[in-house]
């Protein structure tokens, strides 16, 4: 026999899935985050593989190897993709999104941190009776080079792709 459902059945089942968690349950927020913070955790690895000292100041530096925006945002894009589709409306405004970050960051920003990079040496060699010599060096590490955005975007899609249910 069929079952009859209640009004009071009805309510109390949308009641227990409505109530909030207490972890966020947005895959790509998640994504993202996780893509950011594992992305700026790995530059301490990178900077010792490459200059061989260790800098747990590189966690909290922009530039490096992988580019974290590049994690974060093909992180978000990828999830919201394989959440909502490639087709949807969420899912093509990440995808611009991703598009314009990642672009600036290997160009606009890169260079950038090259100009601060040829500034800062002109100032050093000024004379000390300069008035800029005492200026307080620029910072340099601003941008990624192609290779770090790459390899930013790709950590960014694995780690969409294994966090997806």
């Amino acid at each position: 026999m069929g079952e009859v459902m209640t009004m009071a059945d009805v309510t109390a089942s949308t009641e227990t899935s409505t109530t909030p968690s207490l972890l966020p349950s947005n895959l790509p927020l998640l994504s993202a985050f996780l893509s950011f913070a594992l992305a700026q955790f790995l530059k301490i690895f990178t900077t010792w593989y490459k200059e061989k000292r260790w800098d747990s100041k590189r966690m909290l530096d922009s530039g490096g190897m992988p580019s974290s925006h590049s994690a974060t945002v093909s992180a978000l894009a990828v999830a919201i993709g394989l959440q909502d589709g490639a087709g949807s409306a969420a899912f093509a405004i990440a995808v611009v999104l991703a598009c314009i970050v990642m672009y600036d960051a290997s160009g606009v920003r890169l260079h950038a941190g090259r100009q601060a990079e040829l500034l800062n040496q002109i100032v050093c060699e000024l004379p000390p009776e300069h008035p800029l010599s005492n200026a307080r060096p620029l910072r340099d590490s601003l941008g990624h080079t192609p290779l770090q955005v790459v390899a930013g975007g790709l950590l960014g899609c694995i780690i969409a792709f294994f966090m997806r249910r």
